[in-house]
């Protein structure tokens, strides 16, 4: 069933993991899709796996760290299909590590493309999502809610992202647009992946038993997909999704453990 047929979704970080998935599966689901990444070819394979399909999409790739590029991606957007209905804010990874060894550069990275290239893409967008009673989604972390010695960019960064998507919805009540935000979990990502094979190799134990091990220890059910957040995204964007406004939801497989 196509629920956001004739709407125009932007999906940034779309060329791998969660912002590819949430791109095919809204373009699935009827929508033109508009992907945003820095790789180029990563981003035409992932416009022909939509397009193999008989999905709409096209592709800019934009580093959204620059102050004039979310403007210009607004502005592909509409010349492409001529209008915005959803911006999925999804770009950015931070970095991780000691806090005393993370400099001043790793931290601005950090609020640069996630963060601020949020910002600059809401707001380029905005009178755009306002013409049309569009949506906005906001992918951040459970590090904004449950912050670690190791996630200390991260974690800021997440918060302050909700703090944004509030205050946003706020705004979208006036203006008649639709702002949440999703919090995913451990998700099987390129990153995660990484992750598991470092711990695999200290444990000295197979990729399977790694992700067994790393679910565990961090009180889990399971590794997310990044079809599951995307099915989310789907739902929220579609008819039967409006009364989530202002919502900070947790997709993390109990992860996080405070009210």
């Amino acid at each position: 069933m196509q629920v956001v047929s004739e709407k125009t979704a932007i999906v940034t970080g779309a060329s791998q993991g969660i912002g590819r998935a949430i791109a095919v599966r809204l373009a699935r689901d009827g929508a033109s899709t508009v992907l945003c990444a820095r790789s180029r070819e990563a981003l035409d394979a992932a416009v022909q796996e939509i397009r193999q399909t008989g999905g709409k999409a096209a592709a800019i790739a934009l580093d959204l760290r620059l102050p004039d590029a979310p403007a210009r991606l607004a502005e592909f957007a509409v010349a492409t299909f001529g209008r915005i209905n959803v911006v999925v804010n999804n770009a950015g990874a931070t970095k991780r590590g000691d806090f005393f060894e993370l400099t001043d550069e790793d931290w601005a990275d950090g609020f640069a493309l996630k963060f601020f290239g949020a910002v600059r893409l809401t707001r380029a967008a905005w009178p755009h999502l306002k013409a049309a009673g569009g949506s906005v989604v906001n992918i951040a972390g459970v590090g904004g809610r449950t912050p670690g010695a190791d996630f200390t960019i991260g974690g800021s960064v997440n918060a302050a992202m909700a703090t944004f998507t509030k205050a946003m919805a706020d705004v979208g009540l006036r203006d008649g647009v639709q702002v949440n935000l999703i919090n995913p979990g451990s998700i099987r990502t390129e990153r995660f992946q990484k992750r598991l094979v470092t711990l695999a190799m200290e444990k000295g134990v197979s990729i399977d038993a790694a992700e067994r091990q790393f679910a565990a220890d961090a009180r889990v059910t399971k590794i997310g997909d990044p079809s599951e957040i995307a099915a989310l995204v789907a739902f929220i964007v579609g008819p039967e999704g409006r009364l989530f406004h202002g919502s900070l939801i947790d997709m993390d497989a109990g992860a996080t453990k405070t009210v």
